[in-house]
Formats: C-alpha cells, sequence, structure tokens
C-alpha cells in the first residue's frame, strides 16, 4: 500500500514538473525579449570623395560646408508700406467726415507689407549680398544673424539688371564666405544651397549643378543680364539672395529664383554666378552704382533653325542682329551677321554666356571678342562703352561721370534756338535714363530738361555736373517737358 502511494506521489510529481516545463517553454517562446544595447563609439564609415578642377581628391561631406556656410548666411525681412484705396484724399469726408464711420470699422491707411529671404556676408564689416527683389522699395529692412542677433540695415546699392543688392549693417568681425571662380563650375558637381525658405533659419540643401548659362527671362529690366548657374538643390522661396557653395565652401552663386508652376520647389533652381556678384558688389561699393561696359549690338543665340535661316555652318555663339548707335563692337569692325564664338579666351555658346562675360567688365575696358564671319574667323578689340556710347575709362569717385552714373542718366546741353522755343534761358536735356537714382526714386522720363539744381538755374551740362559734384544730401531738379505744360519737381537723396 505504502509502495502504492509512495509510486504514485512520483509520478504525480513528474507529471507536475513536466507541465510546468513545457508552459515555460511556450510562454517564453511566445513572449518577445527586450534587449538593450549600448554603443560606446560611433560606427566606422568608409569615405566618399569627388574631383576638384585639377582632378584632386575633394571629400564628400557637407557637413564641414554646412558648419562654416551657415554662420555667414542671414535672414533678411523687408516691410514695405503700402497705402491702401481708402487712403486717397476726399475733399467732402475732410469736412464732413465719413458717413458710415460709425458703422463700420475702417483699415488704417498705411498698410505693411512684410516679406523675407536671405543674404550672404561678404566682408568682415558688415556688407551683405542679397537679390534686389528681396528688398524693393522697403521702408525698413532687419536682419538677423545665424547667432539671433538682430540689425537694422542700409540699402548700399541695388542692380535690378542682375537682381542684386548691397546692404549694410554696423558691426565688425563678422564670419564671411570666400568668393569662388564661378567659371570653373561644372555641370555634374556637387553644390549646396544655404536659406531660410518659408522662414525656417539655417537650412541646407544640397544637389548638383544642372546647367550653367541658362536664360529663364525672369528679370524684366531692358539690360537685363540672365545667365544663372542651375542646380537641382532644393530651393523654396525665402532662399532668395542665400548662398550657392561648393564643397570647398567657395561661394559660387547667389539662389535667385526656381521654375515651378506652384511657386514652390519643383526641381529647378538657378543663382547669379560669383563672378558676376563680384564685380556688382565691388562696384556699388565703391561707385554706388554699376559701371557696366556694353558692345552695342543686339544678339541671338545660335540654334540649328537660326542656322539654316542664316545659311551658317555652325550652332553654337552669339549672332550679332544689328548694331546700336555709337556701336563699341562697330567700331571695332564687327558686322550684323558675325557669329560671336569667344571672348578674352573664354568660348561663347550663347546669348547668355556671351552677357556674362561682357558684364563682368566697365566701360574702358578692351576685350578680345572672336567671331565667325561666314567661315573665316576673325579677332576683334573692342573697347567697351557705357550705355549711350559714353567711352570713358572707369570714372574716379566724385568726378563728373561719376554722378551721371549714380544718377543713371545720360545728358546734353540744351541749344539756345531750343532754349528760346521753349521761352527758358537755358538748361540740360535727358537723354536716356539707365540703372540709377534718378529711375530708383523718380519717374522722370527722357526729353526731361532740367533748368534748376536746388533753386540754382543751370545752362549747360558742365553747369549741372558742377552743381551735384560731391553733394550729399536731398537734390530737388526743377524743369519742363518739351511735350507737356508745366514745371515738374524731382526729389532724391545723394
Amino acid at each position: 500500500m505504502r509502495k502504492t502511494l509512495l509510486y504514485s506521489g512520483l509520478i504525480a510529481l513528474v507529471i507536475s514538473a513536466v507541465a510546468i516545463g513545457i508552459y515555460h517553454y511556450a510562454f517564453r517562446a511566445s513572449t518577445p525579449v527586450l534587449k538593450i544595447e549600448h554603443i560606446s563609439g560611433a560606427p566606422a564609415r568608409s569615405a566618399v570623395y569627388t574631383t576638384g578642377e585639377k582632378g584632386e581628391p575633394i571629400l564628400l561631406d557637407f557637413t564641414r560646408v554646412a558648419e562654416t556656410a551657415m554662420q555667414a548666411v542671414v535672414h533678411v525681412k523687408s516691410t514695405v508700406t503700402r497705402r491702401n484705396a481708402r487712403s486717397q484724399p476726399d475733399p467732402f469726408e475732410e469736412f464732413f467726415g465719413h458717413p458710415f464711420e460709425r458703422y463700420f470699422r475702417f483699415p488704417p491707411d498705411l498698410q505693411p507689407s512684410v516679406g523675407s529671404g536671405s543674404g550672404v556676408i561678404i566682408s568682415s564689416d558688415g556688407y551683405i549680398v542679397t537679390n534686389n527683389h528681396v528688398i524693393a522699395n522697403a521702408d525698413d529692412i532687419e536682419v538677423t544673424l545665424h547667432d539671433n542677433r538682430t540689425y537694422k540695415a542700409s540699402v548700399v546699392g541695388t542692380d535690378p539688371t542682375t537682381d542684386l543688392a548691397v546692404l549694410q549693417i554696423k558691426e565688425k568681425n563678422l564670419p564671411t564666405i570666400p568668393f569662388a571662380n564661378s567659371d570653373a563650375v561644372r555641370v555634374g558637381e556637387w553644390v549646396m544651397a544655404v536659406g531660410n525658405p518659408f522662414n525656417l533659419t539655417s537650412t541646407v540643401t544640397a544637389g548638383i549643378v544642372s546647367a550653367k548659362a541658362r536664360n529663364i527671362n525672369i528679370l524684366r529690366e531692358q539690360f537685363a543680364v540672365e545667365s544663372f548657374i542651375q542646380t537641382d538643390a532644393a530651393i523654396n522661396p525665402g532662399n532668395s539672395g542665400g548662398a550657392l557653395v561648393n564643397l570647398e565652401g567657395g561661394l559660387i552663386g547667389i539662389n535667385t529664383a526656381i521654375a515651378s508652376n506652384t511657386g514652390s520647389y519643383a526641381g529647378y533652381g538657378f543663382a547669379v554666378p560669383s563672378n558676376i556678384v563680384r564685380k556688382v558688389v565691388e562696384d556699388i561699393i565703391q561707385y554706388g552704382n554699376v559701371q557696366r561696359g556694353v558692345l552695342g549690338i543686339t544678339i541671338r543665340s545660335m540654334d540649328g533653325n537660326l542656322a539654316r535661316e542664316k545659311g551658317l555652318d555652325l550652332t553654337q555663339g552669339a549672332y550679332v542682329d544689328s548694331l546700336l548707335e555709337n556701336s563699341a563692337a562697330g567700331a571695332a569692325g564687327i558686322r550684323p551677321g558675325d557669329v560671336i564664338i569667344g571672348v578674352d579666351d573664354a568660348p561663347v555658346t550663347n546669348a547668355s554666356s556671351l552677357q556674362e562675360l561682357i558684364a563682368r567688365h566697365r566701360p574702358g575696358d578692351v576685350v578680345k571678342v572672336k567671331v565667325n564671319r561666314k567661315g573665316t574667323i576673325k579677332t576683334f578689340d573692342v573697347r567697351l562703352t557705357a550705355r549711350g556710347g559714353r567711352d570713358k575709362a572707369l570714372a574716379s569717385k566724385n568726378s563728373g561721370e561719376e554722378v551721371l552714373d549714380i544718377l543713371g542718366i545720360d545728358i546734353e546741353t540744351v541749344d539756345k534756338k531750343t532754349a528760346q522755343k521753349l521761352d527758358i534761358s537755358g538748361g540740360v536735356r535727358v537723354k536716356s535714363i539707365y540703372e540709377g537714382k534718378i529711375r530708383r526714386y523718380t519717374n522722370m522720363r527722357e526729353g526731361f530738361i532740367i533748368t534748376h539744381v536746388n533753386g540754382k538755374a543751370v545752362d549747360s551740362a558742365e553747369a549741372f555736373l558742377q552743381a551735384l559734384q560731391g553733394r550729399k544730401g536731398g537734390v530737388m531738379l526743377e524743369g519742363i517737358y518739351p511735350d507737356q505744360p508745366g514745371v515738374h519737381y524731382y526729389a532724391f537723396g545723394m
């Protein structure tokens, strides 16, 4: 009896042990095990390299470039004050008040509009380059640095023909981005865009250069220069005025525009090449405006259709359609029908590349222009002129020519016969108006005859220049239009 009980107990014990084992095995197999590991060091990674202009290896690493470039890219906020439609004066309301004012709350007469963009610090003493469209017509400009310091900025000068502007803030020892040679940029090269899209400050994107010397007809100025670097690095509203840099951290362009049906990034961004930016900035800082030499020709890009139309055996270059009055190219021997294929040993593939090469020069500079004249290659030394045909070397500070460049006009003395016919003692006729203070701050038209400067009569071009030479502060021009009655006044600041 006792043996039977003993065997039964042993069997029960074994069965219990087996059951417990099976339960634990099944439970552990169905329950995930959480395993925590600690990594003491960063995992190793292989280095990726690209090649530079001379074939030298360059580490394909955006972190180093981003860290440096972000320090020198700023956020630009511009405020434009516009009058609403109700702000026009109403003589009845002036005396009797608005009849519905007790029932409705009207908006204030001045409505501020705030826009934003980016800028690049180009000198440690506070000069910043941005796009003209970022700060155009702004009454107040505020610049915020990468470290969140904020400053009021003043406009040193603008150039709508390239959509560039130079600002200045009062600060020293600022971080900068050095200029790189945009001619050395190659299609397929890695680049990085730095800016403030959608007010997301200090944003970087990467891509490649997808084309050069691209014209997208976005600038509406008469003498616009469009020879953009095209990139697929993401550029959005707010990136305008920001930096396009290469893997060595050099500035190769100022981000300016996008090609998009929606207004946001769609794969194509465009930047003004740094070689144009450098020249524009130097002119604005030194002279107050851009001193640009011109060939004095109208051109078209060569392609297969134009080659067949003109019976030419080439499809690249800039076709000379016609010569303008006082053409520098014409004076050197270039004719309509010539195809410009090079400037100073640099190739010209289309009209945009020719514009870019000439835009780097000033009036008085001599350039070697290579043309294909019905199969014959010829080279001409062309002394560039300013718009209007003025052939001069670069104007020195405070000279008469420099005054005209600042104003953006060409003038001539009104002859005595015309003065008598207009019943004036004398004056100065404005022959042409281009980028400068006159266009920027007044609505003066070509043909205006200036008779007084700040209340003092002027009867010749020399007297006009003498009245403004070295002038600082406000200027009031008084004069007439030959085809319009009355006296007109135009005011601006020097």
